[in-house]
Order: C-alpha cells, then sequence, then structure tokens
C-alpha cells in the first residue's frame, strides 16, 4: 500500500481488484455514490466480486472498505505507473542494459578486423606492415580511414601493386590486392637462341630441325642443360640459329604420404557448448560464458563478427586396426590421381611403381609416376 501512495499522483493505470465484503451490494452502492467508475464487474461467490478500477481511485475504493469492514486484495496492475515501478526495482538491470548498448553503439565505430587478401608473390604480412605505417591497424576508428586515399597511397607506395581495393564492412575492413605481373620474354622466330632442358630427365629421342644437338638417347639431362645449341655448320664456319625441335625425355613425378593403419580415433557427439563474448583491447568480454564439462573436445571458435563466438564439441575416442594392404591400395590410388590431375594433356604417363614402408602405428607410401614429355624450351643466346 505504501507503494501505491507513493505513486499515486501519477494517476495512470488501471487495476482489478478482489472484494471481499458482508454485503457487496452496498460497496458497490457507495462506490457508484462516489463517482468511482468500475468496469468488468465479477461474481466469485455470495461474498467476493471481482472489478477494475482506475488507479485514481483506489484511494477511495480504500476508504469504503473501511466503512463496510472490506477486505481488498490487488489481483493484476496494468499502464505506465506500474511499468516505472517495475523499472525502479529492477534499476540495476535497466542501467546495465543501456550501458551495453552504448558500449556495442561505441565499439561499432572502430576496426577490429583487418582481412588481407593478396595473390602470388605480395604476402598479407607485407600488405599489413605496409598498413601500419599509414595508421591503419586493428581499434582505429573507421572515420580515420578514408579507403580512397588510403587506395592511392598503397599504389604509390609500392611498384609491385597493380590494384588495390579496401572497403569497410561492420568492423572489418577488407583489402584485396593485385600485384603487377612481368610479361615472360618473347623470343621471335628469327632470333638466335638455344633449347635447354625445362627439367629433370633421361633423354629418350631428339627431333631437331634447326640446331645441333648436344644430347643422345639414354643420356641423363638437369633442369638448365643445353640440349640443342643454337649453331649449325661445320668446325670453323659456324653460324648462330633459332634452334627448334622436340627432345623428348624421361621424366619422374613422385608423391609420398604417411597413413595411420591403426590408433584412437576421435568422432564428435550430439552435445555442444556455445560462449559469446566480444573482445576489446585483447580482453574477452564473456556475454554468455558455460562451464566446459567435457573431457574430450574440439574447440572452434567463430570470429567473423562484432560479436565472436566459442563453441566446444564433445568427441568420443575409439581404437582402431586397419588393413594395411587396403589401406596401401587406397592411399596409392589417391596420390596417383593427385599426380596424373596435376600434368598437362601433352605428358604421356608409361609407368606406375608404388612402394610401402611401415613406420609404427603408421605406413608410409611412395607413388612414382614414370611419364615421357618434350623438355626443350628456347633461351636467348648470351
Amino acid at each position: 500500500m505504501k507503494e501505491m501512495s507513493k505513486v499515486n499522483k501519477f494517476k495512470r493505470g488501471t487495476m482489478t481488484v478482489e472484494i471481499q465484503s458482508h454485503i457487496p451490494e452496498k460497496f458497490l452502492n457507495l462506490a457508484w455514490k462516489n463517482n468511482i467508475q468500475i468496469k468488468n464487474i465479477r461474481k466469485r461467490s455470495i461474498t467476493t466480486i471481482v472489478m477494475d478500477i482506475n488507479l485514481k481511485d483506489f484511494s477511495l475504493i480504500e476508504d469504503i472498505a473501511q466503512k463496510t469492514k472490506s477486505k481488498i486484495k490487488i489481483v493484476n496492475r496494468k499502464g505506465v505507473t506500474f511499468f516505472l515501478l517495475k523499472i525502479r526495482r529492477r534499476f540495476a538491470l535497466v542501467g546495465g542494459v543501456f550501458i551495453f548498448v552504448f558500449i556495442l553503439y561505441f565499439l561499432s565505430g572502430f576496426i577490429w578486423t583487418i582481412d588481407i587478401q593478396t595473390e602470388n608473390n605480395l604476402s598479407p604480412y607485407e600488405i599489413r606492415q605496409q598498413l601500419i605505417n599509414y595508421g591503419v591497424m586493428p581499434g582505429i576508428r573507421k572515420s580515420k580511414v578514408n579507403v580512397y586515399q588510403l587506395q592511392d597511397n598503397m599504389i604509390k607506395s609500392n611498384e609491385n601493386i597493380m590494384y588495390f581495393n579496401a572497403r569497410v564492412d561492420g568492423s572489418r575492413l577488407y583489402v584485396k590486392v593485385i600485384d603487377k605481373v612481368t610479361p615472360p620474354s618473347i623470343i621471335t622466330d628469327n632470333e638466335p637462341c638455344n633449347l635447354v632442358a625445362k627439367k629433370d630427365g633421361q633423354i629418350v629421342r631428339v627431333y631437331t630441325s634447326a640446331g645441333s644437338p648436344t644430347v643422345k638417347k639414354g643420356d641423363t639431362v638437369k633442369a638448365g642443360d643445353i640440349i640443342v645449341k643454337g649453331e649449325q655448320g661445320k668446325e670453323g664456319s659456324t653460324y648462330t640459329v633459332h634452334a627448334s625441335g622436340n627432345v623428348i625425355a624421361r621424366t619422374f613425378y613422385e608423391q609420398i604420404k604417411e597413413v595411420p593403419i591403426k590408433g584412437v580415433k576421435k568422432e564428435r557427439t550430439e552435445n555442444k557448448i556455445e560462449n559469446l563474448y566480444i573482445e576489446v583491447l585483447g580482453k574477452k568480454i564473456y556475454f554468455k560464458n558455460s562451464i566446459n564439462k567435457f573431457k574430450s573436445y574440439d574447440k572452434i571458435v567463430e570470429n567473423s563478427g562484432f560479436i565472436k563466438k566459442e563453441i566446444y564439441y564433445e568427441v568420443k575416442e575409439t581404437k582402431y586396426n586397419m588393413d594395411s594392404q587396403k589401406v596401401v591400395d587406397s592411399t596409392a590410388e589417391e596420390l596417383y590421381s593427385k599426380i596424373v590431375q596435376s600434368l598437362d594433356k601433352s605428358i604421356k604417363v608409361v609407368d606406375k611403381q608404388v612402394q610401402s614402408e611401415p613406420n609404427g602405428d603408421n605406413v608410409k607410401v611412395r607413388v612414382l609416376v614414370v611419364a615421357e614429355e618434350n623438355i626443350a624450351l628456347a633461351q636467348k643466346l648470351q
């Protein structure tokens, strides 16, 4: 009742009250006589009625109850006044919500992650160091990052950059860099040159239309060795030419893989735990931090957004012991397919060799593919 006296001055809201009186009709007559608005009257028993009244009339209802020696019980309360009362009781919770929203709004004005995508010769580390030189690093305000100015500065300061694009998305800065590619030196058909081996191999056949072969069938050559000289004529009266022809050599491609045949295998169960947090200046602030009771688990961190997530998957360990020959066969087939897929269509496979060697609980599988291909590569005369 004390709460009601404190907030009665607002005069807003409705109340559902239960009246217990020996003569409910007398109570109602007095209420109507005092101009009290009563709605939705329900009779529960001979001595009990339930009705809706305005908050401003509650003090009058109390006076009538004293006169008629009735009892009042508040069943329900609705309205702005009662909502403010609840907020006052839960001030810490409401204040915490407002502080949390403010922190999120404040932190959303900063860049916390820089995602760098490069190609070929440029490394993300090199680009990241250049960005730091321009003051662009995690923790910088978005308003201080001019992506167009940054693009001009990066292209001017690094001669290896052909294209630079930066964009801000949320709390991330996405950077895409394409480096300049030096065009290969082109040797014209009338320019003198040698033919050199572009890879190691054993010579199988030599066909030349111009130039003097320096190798024959059965010779072993290394990458860079001259196999056809760019000169013709008799000794003492030679002249340079554009060497041309095909030098077919036997080349070798190898893949090695060590595979376990017995041990302990981990499999995930359906149980998992998720934690939510944000990272501020290298420190984690958790919104949800559950206790990890798993003895064995996999931990996955999803940090693509502002609110990051830790997921712990429970894993079950089971022992296994596989047939070593089947493992060797399947692994050899996998390695052979990988080698063949990497070969040019002009390369002919002539042989395949598989070797296996036990190594503790593992088996080492080696696949050697023997091929025949043209290893001739034109090179300018020095």
